[in-house]
């Protein structure tokens, strides 16, 4: 009797499954939208060559290069011969908001590729270890205990990685307001252009009809007065078309870089989520292996463990699914950019 009420404990942490039913609808993280994406060709590919570089031998940094669309290395240089950015050299800092655009998504992909690394390992070490702890649990010594533990205090959700999100989401909410504050600044010299343009129109038709009572009308009629009105509006100060190219840029840079920080606030709690799995299942197992002398305990243990197990399972899987799919849209984002550059 006493045995059983020393473990109420190891039962009642069985209710951690319901909290985390209450955390499955609360995020709603598997939707219509997000089950097409998934289905994506871009999505399959990225997933054929994750797959490809976790099998490999290759470092962690390369299969981060490998999964990133377009390559960081080349994008200084096309900036620099950038036909767009070198008509709008007039804009302050155009060029090294875009860069800074670039780099925080890559900096994003490569904590994203760390991360798939850290949901692999789990997936193949650490449900390992809890599936095979209880055939080796009842006859192991003190030394084998404290290894049991040392494997499952092993998690990828450690201070840094969880640092790592509010990081990159300081860095996606600066970009996206100095993106945004650009975007302003460049749609309002564009109506100053068109409202300049509008009024030396007119100052031109006024001119023309002053001029007729003063010329000989045949005379005067016969200067090509919309041929050298067009020429004059083509000035360089009196056009917009660069600055249109520049405005779509920002808009996509500010598209992009608004999902990116969406994405990673919902990895960051689906990532919460996963790790209150991993220390519901850790507390249940160290504390029958502080008093696995009660026998009895071992198909309690076993019970509770077995019920979170399939949910605890596809917790990861949504998870890897999910920072997939901020890879997809990674790469997408920066290659519309990009595109919008090179046009």
């Amino acid at each position: 009797m006493w045995a059983k009420l020393k473990f109420s404990k190891i039962v009642k942490l069985g209710l951690v499954e319901k909290e985390s039913r209450q955390v499955d609808k609360s995020l709603n993280v598997i939707n219509e939208e997000y089950v097409n994406a998934l289905r994506t060709k871009s999505f399959g590919e990225l997933l054929n060559k994750a797959n490809h570089q976790s099998s490999s031998s290759l470092c962690h940094n390369k299969c981060f290069e490998t999964l990133l669309e377009p390559s960081q290395e080349f994008i200084p240089s096309i900036l620099e011969s950038s036909s767009t950015l070198i008509l709008s050299k007039n804009i302050p800092q155009l060029k090294t908001l875009l860069l800074n655009y670039f780099d925080i998504t890559a900096e994003a992909s490569k904590f994203c590729s760390h991360l798939l690394k850290g949901i692999n390992q789990i997936q193949s070490t650490y449900l390992l270890i809890i599936t095979q702890v209880f055939d080796r649990i009842i006859d192991c010594d003190g030394d084998d205990v404290k290894l049991i533990i040392s494997e499952l205090n092993y998690s990828i959700f450690s201070s840094p990685n969880k640092f790592g999100f509010k990081l990159i989401h300081e860095k996606c909410s600066s970009i996206l307001h100095r993106l945004k504050s650009m975007r302003k600044k460049v749609t309002k010299k564009i109506k100053i252009i068109k409202c300049f343009q509008k009024g030396f129109g007119i100052c031109i038709t006024l001119a023309a009809h002053a001029a007729s009572f003063v010329f000989v009308g045949p005379v005067f009629f016969s200067f090509p007065i919309k041929r050298t009105a067009g020429k004059l509006s083509s000035l360089p100060f009196l056009r917009s078309g660069a600055l249109r190219k520049v405005g779509d840029q920002l808009d996509l840079a500010a598209k992009g870089t608004y999902i990116l920080d969406r994405e990673f606030d919902t990895m960051s709690r689906l990532m919460v989520r996963v790790q209150n799995g991993l220390e519901h299942n850790k507390t249940i197992l160290e504390s029958f292996l502080e008093r696995r002398e009660h026998s009895f305990c071992l198909e309690v243990v076993k019970d509770v463990i077995n019920k979170g197990d399939l949910g605890f399972r596809r917790h990861v899987e949504e998870l890897k699914e999910h920072v997939y799919l901020c890879l997809v849209n990674i790469n997408r984002a920066r290659t519309l950019v990009m595109k919008e550059i090179m046009n």
